[in-house]
């Protein structure tokens, strides 16, 4: 099947393959970048929410439970960015039918796979909390946040699923406008909940997560339905609906492809996890800084989120089409734009960190001088941890998954957390803040060593379409204790 049945209906997909490299990065970086800020906004504005309605402990909760969450959807994260890169290649191939093929079995498997982590989620919640060392004052707020929002884990994690291919179809406009749904409804509604306003009920916590669930599951029903109403390559009909029951090579391609993805994400998860279980022994004014902090990070990491998932998109497709040519330049400019952007992000948020974290704090709150304290010893970090990415983004646009895991591992773990731990007795809770320089700079340098040498290169497989490449989605490498929606 060639392309052309691909743009029967709806709206003609990105080609990626060809027109100038920093314009074609840009509009496809842009709806990412937008939907990354909505995501953001969406639950900085519930933490706001949740702060000024609930206290600082309630706000502590909300960051360890986001953190147990976001470590529980890598797995299956991973599996779905595995899918989106053999989208990717599919299209650059100009395959509709493989890249259709791809999209049935990874809904078909990974839906019950989905069910099974809300499930398993719900019943170990209390377990998760307890390993995580979550404060026992905010503990019960956290296991009554963490459990409703497993109840919707399934339809977050297809809601995911379905915009990371969408993705890799080239078409960052349409998880946009779905982004926006889900930011509206849940931001809009978090306060009505929260506090009982008008006809609602007041649930407390379980209030700001049951918006959440809400949000989720219209813009899921949402998304599902435009893209049969504007009859999107992506969709399946009549006997294409055969490809839900998984291919066999497409399944293990996946799997084994995705596999060291998620394991990624667990790796910043369990370290996050475990500087966290450090920050918590500071007590919960620190906390609930950090806290407050990380929440402004991800504004920081959201250009490289964006520029790698569009470097991502756009190699795998040039790879698909053997366009090597432009891998390189295309990785150049990502790197040139993350630079350029979260250069900016950062200064400004360096100048305006105060009305910025007290936003959510307040300007009394004993923890805003905390806060501002962690933001000057760590946020310049992240525009190396920027380029970075976009490293990491080419090389996994060519299969190449297992080396930025050890990369990214090493930095992470025994670089971060053992200076934390090392350095503490001499430098005090300032250890847990320049841990995040220290490993950056480890993780930068090997990732431009990998890079630089080429071996990468060799990790595609032409010859077998199913065992190419993986897309870079966004949010698989950012610090993710900042999300309070995790919805793509």
């Amino acid at each position: 099947m060639d392309a052309a049945s691909g743009k029967r209906g709806g709206r003609p997909q990105h080609n990626l393959t060809e027109g100038p490299i920093l314009k074609t990065l840009a509009l496809f970086a842009l709806p990412t970048l937008a939907s990354s800020v909505l995501q953001s906004l969406n639950g900085s504005i519930n933490a706001v929410w949740v702060g000024r309605f609930l206290g600082e402990g309630a706000l502590a909760a909300t960051s360890n439970a986001n953190l147990v969450m976001f470590m529980l959807m890598s797995f299956v994260f991973g599996f779905g960015m595995a899918a989106t890169i053999l989208i990717g290649q599919a299209f650059g191939r100009r395959d509709i039918e493989e890249a259709r093929r791809v999209m049935g079995t990874a809904i078909g498997s990974f839906t019950l796979v989905a069910i099974a982590v809300g499930a398993l989620g719900w019943i170990f919640a209390p377990q998760l909390l307890g390993l995580l060392g979550t404060p026992e004052a905010a503990r019960p707020l956290a296991l009554s946040y963490l459990r409703v929002i497993f109840l919707a884990m399934p339809g977050m994690l297809i809601m995911v699923m379905l915009m990371m291919t969408l993705r890799g179809s080239g078409d960052s406009v349409t998880p946009l406008y779905f982004m926006i749904v889900s930011a509206v409804l849940d931001s809009g509604l978090n306060p009505f909940l929260i506090a009982g306003i008008g006809p609602f009920p007041e649930m407390g916590i379980a209030g700001s997560a049951t918006a959440t669930v809400i949000a989720n599951t219209v813009a899921l029903f949402g998304l599902l339905g435009y893209i049969y109403w504007k009859d999107l390559p992506l969709r399946l009909r009549g006997a294409e609906l055969r490809f839900l029951l998984p291919d066999r090579t497409l399944l293990r391609t996946i799997v084994v492809k995705g596999l060291p993805m998620g394991m990624q994400m667990i790796v910043v998860s369990v370290s996050g996890l475990a500087l966290l279980g450090l920050v918590n022994r500071e007590g919960i004014e620190t906390a609930a800084a950090y806290g407050v902090a990380m929440q402004l990070w991800t504004y920081i990491q959201m250009p490289a989120m964006a520029v790698g998932a569009a470097v991502s998109a756009m190699a795998a497709q040039n790879i698909g089409a053997g366009r090597w040519d432009r891998v390189g330049r295309i990785t150049r400019s990502g790197i040139v734009s993350t630079i350029a952007v979260t250069g900016v992000m950062v200064v400004l948020l360096a100048i305006a960190d105060k009305p910025a974290l007290a936003l959510f704090l307040g300007g009394d709150s004993p923890a805003l001088p905390i806060a501002r304290h962690i933001q000057l010893l760590a946020t310049w970090s992240f525009l190396l941890f920027g380029i970075a990415m976009v490293l990491f983004a080419t090389v996994r646009a060519n299969g190449a998954v297992v080396a930025p895991l050890v990369i990214l591992a090493i930095g992470l773990i025994p670089v971060r957390l053992g200076f934390a731990f090392l350095a503490q007795p001499w430098l005090g809770a300032d250890a847990l803040w320049i841990s995040y320089p220290v490993s950056t700079v480890v993780n930068l340098g090997l990732a431009i060593a990998y890079y630089k040498r080429g071996s990468w290169k060799q990790a595609r497989m032409v010859e077998q379409p199913c065992d190419d490449e993986m897309i870079e989605e966004a949010h698989a490498a950012t610090e993710p204790g900042g999300r309070l929606a995790p919805t793509g």
